[in-house]
């Protein structure tokens, strides 16, 4: 082959080629079912859409599933897991796994309007409310003291998933549970939008992000997957993405960070 073909080769490769991680075996990657993030049911969401785009830019093959958020973790702790979607760190979980952030967001309390609350403080000092959430879930910081608050008083209810939260909530179970924007339509198309309404957390936007096993992963591969997932915020991809489910202003803010 010429010097010019090869140099043609070259400059036709993708920006991303030169860091692409080593594809020696196939990995796992576990979505959980989380509004506009994944949906079981129809099998896509925001989630899938990056993973699907990082998977083609990798070259690797990937078993892809569907998993509850609390053996996400325990997985992803112990190595049985590479990868899921849109997680957030903490101290913990910095021990044992890796992120490549591509999502920002606000988290907020959803409460019920018959609950006559109308501030967290209000709800953490009334008694008779109660609070649900998803097992192993960590939100911002005021929210997290919430939760920490209101668990030992019985007053937090975990279940496995957003689905089981929003029929308690509906049904007065429970009256208050924490969202964030991927869960507006499932308000809507759980008929909760009358019912509810949401209050500021006074929290900064959260991180969310790739998650890479540790155990699994040797740091010098999470900087190759970490800089597939910069390249695509660099390059427009996760703004395109966004826009898929969001208005254009609200997409970019969303990836702004």
């Amino acid at each position: 082959m010429s010097l010019a073909a090869q140099l043609c080769l070259v400059l036709a490769k993708p920006s991303w080629a030169a860091e692409l991680p080593s594809c020696s075996r196939t990995f796992s990657l576990a979505f959980h079912d989380h509004g506009m993030l994944y949906s079981k049911v129809s099998q896509s969401g925001i989630d899938k859409d990056v993973a699907d785009e990082l998977i083609k830019r990798s070259g690797c093959r990937f078993s892809l599933s569907v998993m509850p958020r609390a053996r996400i973790w325990r997985s992803i702790e112990s190595g049985e897991l590479d990868f899921s979607m849109s997680g957030i760190t903490n101290e913990a979980r910095d021990k044992y796994a890796g992120f490549a952030w591509y999502l920002f967001n606000k988290y907020e309390l959803l409460v019920r309007k018959d609950s006559g609350v109308a501030s967290i403080a209000e709800f953490s000092g009334n008694p008779q409310m109660r609070m649900g959430g998803i097992r192993s879930f960590r939100y911002s910081s005021r929210l997290n003291q919430l939760v920490d608050q209101l668990a030992p008083q019985g007053r937090y209810i975990e279940v496995a998933d957003h689905e089981q939260l929003l029929a308690m909530l509906k049904r007065n179970r429970i009256q208050a549970m924490i969202i964030e924007p991927f869960n507006y339509s499932q308000i809507e198309s759980r008929a909760l939008h009358a019912l509810t309404r949401t209050l500021d957390s006074g929290d900064p936007a959260v991180l969310h992000g790739l998650i890479m096993s540790k155990a699994a992963l040797p740091e010098t591969e999470q900087r190759k997957w970490r800089a597939l997932i910069d390249d695509m915020r660099a390059d427009g991809t996760l703004l395109k993405i966004m826009r898929r489910y969001f208005p254009a202003e609200d997409a970019k803010a969303y990836v702004t960070f």
